[in-house]
């Protein structure tokens, strides 16, 4: 069987160390599909859905990307995620609530340190509503 192992390390904890069969990575280029034994790269990773097929398990692993470094090398896959939560973690109000309230702290910002953080909080909020609607998608099909 073609495996490769996947990593998705925040800067909180580790998120998913396990086997996959295929991974879509949301990048800055457009979604990044992934086989094992891929050619090596590095690319920055865009607040989305990360899809990972894991064999044996009828349902794909979510994880909401805020951001981070993607490398790819033939058996591994690393992501170094600014935020990362795993699907089943997420809310849908919570995360609409935590997009407002980042949209708020950016038009109320007083200086560069709290810009970045509130456009932080906003990107790892929109990586988990664009999650949910993938899932809400799925769900309908």
């Amino acid at each position: 069987m073609n495996i490769m192992q996947v990593e998705v390390v925040s800067s909180e904890q580790n998120i998913y160390s396990g086997e996959a069969s295929f991974a879509v990575v949301p990048t800055v280029q457009g979604e990044l599909g992934i086989y094992p034994r891929h050619e090596p790269i590095m690319s920055l990773v865009r607040p989305g859905a990360l899809r990972l097929t894991v064999p044996d398990q009828a349902e794909e692993v979510l994880v909401a990307v805020s951001g981070g470094l993607l490398e790819v090398q033939p058996e591994k896959i690393t992501i170094l995620a600014d935020v990362a939560v795993r699907g089943a973690e997420m809310d849908q109000e919570r995360a609409e609530q935590a997009k407002k309230a980042a949209e708020d702290r950016i038009s109320k910002a007083q200086d560069d340190e709290s810009l970045a953080k509130a456009h932080a909080a906003l990107a790892a909020a929109i990586a988990q509503l664009k999650t949910l609607d993938y899932l809400r998608s799925q769900k309908n099909k």
